[in-house]
């Protein structure tokens, strides 16, 4: 059985735990890098839970995936999905799915009237995914920070 849970501040082992396992499984899709997240102090993890809403897949028990939402601070109707991930062994089970949909869904409580993400150029999988759930490319592109400046990321977009 699949439930999306949404972290609180006590949580920040569990958020930390999921995203080194992301990043450790997939280090092209995201802009930090393992060795940077695992110095991370606790007041870091506890933060970003206060400010950017996460949200956990638990399948069978385990934590399977993650996304989080961000206001974007330069436009008042739009934020962000942001950190998305769905373990290997979960896959194909409709977690991405899920993620998205609980991410449009804080989007629209909160107002806004659109959701923007980046996703890695080689990422086919995710882009598929956002793709089938709606989200059109933008146009824009970007690239993550260096070491990492060589790996190209596009931006799509929902309107809620």
């Amino acid at each position: 059985m699949l439930e999306i849970q949404q972290l609180n501040t006590d949580e920040w082992k569990r958020l930390r735990k999921i995203r080194l396992a992301a990043i450790s499984e997939a280090p092209y899709a995201f802009g930090s890098t393992f060795q940077e997240t695992t110095v991370r102090p606790k007041s870091d993890w506890t933060a970003q839970i206060a400010s950017l809403p996460t949200f956990v897949a638990v399948l069978q028990g385990l934590d399977s995936g993650i996304v989080r939402c961000s206001p974007r601070p330069d436009s008042e109707d739009t934020a962000d999905l942001i950190s998305m991930w769905v373990a290997p062994n979960a896959r194909g089970f409709g977690i991405g799915e899920a993620l998205i949909d609980v991410a449009i869904d804080w989007g629209r409580s909160e107002g806004y009237a659109r959701l923007l993400l980046d996703v890695s150029e080689g990422n086919s999988f995710a882009i598929a995914l956002y793709k089938r759930k709606g989200f059109k490319a933008t146009g824009r592109t970007s690239r993550f920070p260096p070491p990492r400046q060589h790996i190209q990321e596009y931006e799509m977009a929902f309107d809620l």
